[in-house]
């Protein structure tokens, strides 16, 4: 089958069935057992060049725009009112467009006065519905400009310019600023906050931290409240902006953030929100003790930290901690004084029973939003700019969870703290719902 084929693609509705039938309720079944069955004789592929895929394309694209210039002029083809002098058909013009199933060579109605403006595929359009979010999708799973290039070409066919790849992938920074604006809820029950770091060239490439804060909303979703791309100054000073903004787009309370142990952060926290209880998380901590440790002894440290994080209570932590303090204080006293620097930060966890501990005690929460962050900007080693940076790594994040399991699962873990936060939190959580 070609797109010459005299076969009929419409039952006399139109190529698109009738207006009152959408999606599949407007394909004939028959006619497509038809259209396979004339396929598998002469070994017709269903996609890639010259297949059953682009040819069908092409025929409803064509009968579809032969359809609207009948609209504009007001007469069928070969209809005796065309030969009144007024407007009239002017023949075709023959245009390629990109569609997912490849480049489609169409041919285009012209009117005599030009005034007619297709809508399926409109004048100076290049690429079809499809298209774009298919470059977009490949983007955000880390491609190069390059690498999409070579993809598009290898797979379908197509020869797409580099700039035309950025054009398509710039779309996304008009939702990328509306996103990162939009307000928010009232309430949170827990927000974590994370840093990772990229290669900017700005002059010289250095590295330049992203701040990213994640939330649990009152129903136990997860929501990205933002990105922010700092300028590689003081932390705690930076967060506190980030806060203020997040603060400014209607977030009145917080129950607890999750952080690193940054100095400083703390402070900046409380700055904004007086009730908020500061979590510090007991990964980072443990990691920067193994800092201050002899690689050999890292194994004796981390059995003997582990007592005072597994800890029934507080009074029993304490206990433990000073165990450890006798036995390896002397050795090691800057672990010693930096537990005691973060205890009153590191404790508020152990207010709560182990499966609640799990997913407040520390940042792995964001840790899998950061690892998908870190594959798409690792392929293309450093960003020109500080924009081109966040388009990236927002992208990255705009593609996670594309079949909403993730969020099932989350959702489902975070169900008993929720039901004790309601508890040890008076009500607060309770008020964000209203």
């Amino acid at each position: 089958m070609t797109a010459d084929d005299p076969a009929t693609l419409d039952d006399g509705q139109g190529a698109f069935g009738s207006s009152s039938q959408t999606g599949l309720d407007a394909v004939d079944e028959q006619l497509i057992d038809q259209l396979a069955h004339r396929a598998r004789p002469g070994g017709l592929q269903l996609a890639g060049e010259g297949g059953l895929l682009q040819a069908l394309t092409k025929r409803l694209m064509e009968s579809g725009l032969e359809g609207e210039i009948t609209d504009h002029l007001g007469y069928d083809r070969h209809d005796p009112a065309g030969r009144d002098g007024g407007n009239s058909r002017n023949g075709h013009r023959t245009k390629t467009v990109l569609k997912d199933v490849g480049p489609v060579e169409i041919d285009v109605p012209r009117d005599r006065d030009a005034s007619f403006e297709p809508k399926i595929v409109a004048k100076r359009q290049k690429r079809l519905s499809g298209v774009d979010e298919l470059v977009i999708s490949l983007s955000a799973k880390g491609l190069t400009t390059g690498e999409v290039q070579a993809h598009l070409a290898e797979v379908y066919g197509a020869e797409v310019s580099r700039q035309t790849i950025s054009t398509i992938t710039d779309k996304v920074l008009e939702g990328m600023a509306e996103w990162q604006n939009r307000p928010l809820d009232p309430v949170y029950p827990v927000i974590f906050i994370d840093a990772i770091h990229v290669k900017i060239r700005d002059g010289k490439v250095a590295n330049r931290p992203i701040y990213v804060a994640l939330a649990v909303t009152c129903e136990g979703h997860r929501d990205i409240l933002g990105l922010w791309a700092g300028d590689g100054g003081e932390g705690a000073k930076h967060w506190l902006h980030v806060l203020t903004e997040l603060k400014n787009r209607g977030v009145n309370d917080v129950l607890m953030v999750v952080c690193d142990g940054l100095t400083g952060l703390p402070e900046a926290i409380n700055n904004v929100w007086p009730q908020t209880v500061t979590q510090t998380c007991v990964v980072h901590l443990l990691r920067n003790s193994f800092r201050y440790a002899g690689r050999q002894h890292w194994d004796a440290i981390a059995k003997a930290l582990r007592p005072i994080y597994t800890a029934p209570t507080e009074a029993s932590a304490l206990e433990r901690f000073y165990e450890f303090t006798d036995t390896w204080g002397t050795r090691y006293p800057a672990i010693v004084r930096l537990w005691e620097n973060a205890w009153a930060e590191f404790v508020p966890f152990l207010a709560f029973d182990a499966e609640i501990r799990k997913v407040i005690c520390s940042t792995n929460a964001i840790e899998s939003v950061n690892a998908r962050i870190r594959r798409a900007v690792k392929a293309r080693g450093h960003f020109p700019n500080e924009q081109a940076a966040l388009k990236c790594v927002y992208m990255a994040i705009m593609s996670l969870d594309p079949t909403g399991q993730g969020r099932k699962r989350w959702t489902m873990r975070w169900k008993p703290a929720l039901n004790a936060f309601e508890i040890a939190f008076d009500g607060r959580l309770a008020a964000g719902r209203k």
